[in-house]
């Protein structure tokens, strides 16, 4: 099994997967007679094919054992996936680059608290994976017609290690 260990999450490190949606960043500015500041255009929402919604859903995770045994990735082909966490704890992120064979080596990452993502269109991701409890996540992604699901299962899996 090979050992990945996660590191933390930044706008840097995670560009080449997506977005990281927080609330760092120049893009903001005060709305609502300066009683509120909006941080703008933190994502971009993909949603391709026939009939082809952006959906918005919640959903309650569970927690895996640490570490992960990560025997699947998944991705998207016709819409991007974003996870905003609804409480402030950090969760875990794990994609992989697409090469000839599938999907690559994967790459781990631990969110900061209140940090969410958005994966891109067609990226091979883990699955939602909480850390130490339950937690609710505001999710955007796409509805219509078509599959938008791959599933790619590793030969061999790959542990996941927390910091």
């Amino acid at each position: 099994m090979s050992r990945i260990v996660a590191r933390p999450l930044t706008r840097e490190n995670f560009a080449p997967f997506g977005d990281v949606i927080d609330m760092g960043g120049d893009n903001r500015y005060p709305i609502n007679g300066g009683k509120a500041m909006r941080y703008h255009d933190l994502a971009t929402a993909e949603a391709a094919g026939p009939n082809a919604r952006v959906l918005i859903s919640i959903v309650r995770g569970t927690p895996y054992d640490m570490p992960l045994k990560l025997t699947m990735v998944e991705r998207h082909p016709l819409g991007s996936q974003a996870f905003i966490p609804l409480s402030p704890r950090p969760f875990l992120v794990v994609v992989c680059h697409d090469t000839e064979d599938g999907p690559g080596e994967p790459h781990a990452f631990i969110t900061a608290p209140g940090q969410g993502i958005n994966y891109r269109r067609n990226l091979w991701h883990g699955v939602l994976t909480p850390i130490g409890e339950e937690q609710d996540f505001l999710i955007v992604d796409r509805g219509g017609d078509g599959s938008n699901l791959e599933e790619c299962y590793f030969s061999h899996p790959y542990e996941i290690h927390l910091p």
